[in-house]
């Protein structure tokens, strides 16, 4: 697996792996799930050296990360909302925080 930057990643949809770190936290939200209940989850942002991404975090992945954690995502993905691009690990990636 190779790592990308953060504007390689903006180009890609599935099978990120990239390394960076936390620069901003933003709130904690609740939100609905379609399959019913509901999940916290966070926007954040991911810098490397190439620049920066939003990193949405959910569930139990926010209070791993902190402002200046540096953070590896493995099989990320990406989505757009509202014309941002956003990643997240989802359901089968990975997220380690060193």
């Amino acid at each position: 697996m190779t790592e990308v930057t953060t504007q390689q990643a903006k180009q890609m949809r599935s099978g990120i792996d990239i390394l960076g770190e936390i620069t901003s936290k933003g709130e904690v939200r609740t939100v609905n799930l379609r399959s019913g209940g509901t999940i916290d989850t966070c926007n954040s942002t991911l810098r490397d050296a190439d620049g920066d991404i939003e990193l949405s975090l959910w569930g139990e992945d926010i209070a791993k990360v902190k402002i200046g954690s540096k953070v590896k995502i493995t099989n990320g993905y990406t989505n757009s909302f509202k014309g941002q691009i956003s990643l997240t690990k989802g359901k089968f990636g990975q997220l380690d925080v060193e």
